[in-house]
């Protein structure tokens, strides 16, 4: 899948419904697996639903299912190898049994806290699994087996027809939060407004979106092959940003004097005016997949960062000047600057 790739109306639209399209992808993909296990008559054929919903029930991007999937016939495999020594140890000596089981139950538990927690977990459902078959009956335990990996198969393969991808998702999650935060940005200095508005819940619900889309960062590295680095920094940056903005409100409304004084500024309203057009043209290129605009606004921004340090100057010998317009001066050059970092690590992401 290409990183740079447009988003169509319809994509965007058919993401934004994602829940709607998950259910109906499982109810399918059960009813015909249900249709499928009775036409086939395949015994013990209740293992492979259930590993369907496992598989596909709480992930529904391509980037988890294909890593899941293999964990899990994996898992599987040495599960019901276990399970099946199990078996005929317990037609010798049903204390050997039990030491086999326990000995392989924490070896499961040991591995349920490394890298593949998922895969050890497996190992030790299957091996119930299997053990649960009557004494010495292999046949069901083969069934069993057989079952799951026909289950996991299933799962990839209905999947893999129209998959979900993470990354476009975090494309479009990371457009919503760009247009959210430029909206708080305007309404927060509108020069219309003669008292300080009420942002906060606007801003949190804005940071609670941020800490959301940490969780398509996995998948969206596995889909695109892009270094998770790049989806971290993104993600770092996002929330100064929100953290940021939030210190720039205060600084702006701390007092009357200090807001009117910052209203009458040049420099500072070319600063709005230039963030507000950087924002909207992050969440175009996010939408676009064409990154080259964002670094033409990332050179101008750098041009303003000037203005603003020399109108910092001016301010120090200026008996007028108080500690909230240095602060908002700082924080608009701050902002500017992660801003522009910010653009970069987009470009690094759509671009590969």
């Amino acid at each position: 899948m290409r990183p740079d790739k447009s988003l169509t109306s319809f994509e965007i639209r058919l993401y934004q419904h994602y829940r709607v399209v998950h259910g109906c992808r499982i109810a399918l993909a059960f009813v015909l697996t249900f249709v499928l296990v009775r036409l086939l008559n395949v015994p013990e054929g209740t293992w492979p639903l259930i590993t369907l919903v496992v598989i596909m029930g709480p992930i529904s991007f391509w980037g988890n299912v294909v890593p899941r999937a293999f964990e899990r016939i994996g898992g599987t495999v040495l599960g019901s190898a276990l399970g099946l020594i199990a078996l005929k140890l317990e037609l010798i000596s049903l204390p050997v049994m039990l030491v086999w089981c326990a000995v392989a139950m924490f070896l499961c538990g040991w591995l349920a806290l490394g890298k593949k927690p998922y895969q050890a977990l497996l190992i030790g459902i299957t091996l119930s699994v299997v053990v649960g078959a009557p004494a010495g009956d292999m046949t069901t335990a083969l069934w069993r087996s057989g079952d799951v990996i026909f289950g996991s198969l299933l799962a990839m393969l209905f999947t893999g027809i129209w998959p979900q991808r993470a990354f476009l998702h975090w494309r479009i999650q990371m457009a919503n939060y760009v247009t959210a935060f430029n909206r708080v940005y305007q309404a927060g200095f509108s020069p219309n407004l003669v008292e300080r508005p009420r942002l906060e819940k606007h801003l949190q619900k804005i940071l609670n979106d941020v800490v959301k889309m940490r969780g398509l960062i996995t998948p969206a590295s596995k889909e695109t092959h892009i270094q998770k680095s790049i989806f971290e920094a993104i993600q770092t940056v996002s929330r100064n940003l929100v953290c940021m903005l939030e210190l720039q409100i205060n600084a702006h409304w701390a007092s009357r004097p200090s807001h009117l004084l910052m209203l009458n500024a040049h420099t500072l309203k070319e600063t709005q005016q230039m963030t507000q057009q950087t924002l909207l043209t992050i969440a175009h290129a996010l939408y676009e997949g064409n990154p080259q605009p964002i670094l033409a606004n990332s050179e101008r921004l750098n041009e303003i960062v000037a203005e603003l340090k020399q109108l910092i100057n001016e301010r120090q010998s200026d008996n007028v000047a108080e500690t909230p317009i240095h602060g908002y001066v700082w924080l608009s050059m701050e902002l500017a600057r992660q801003l522009e970092l910010l653009s970069h690590l987009i470009c690094r992401a759509l671009r590969k």
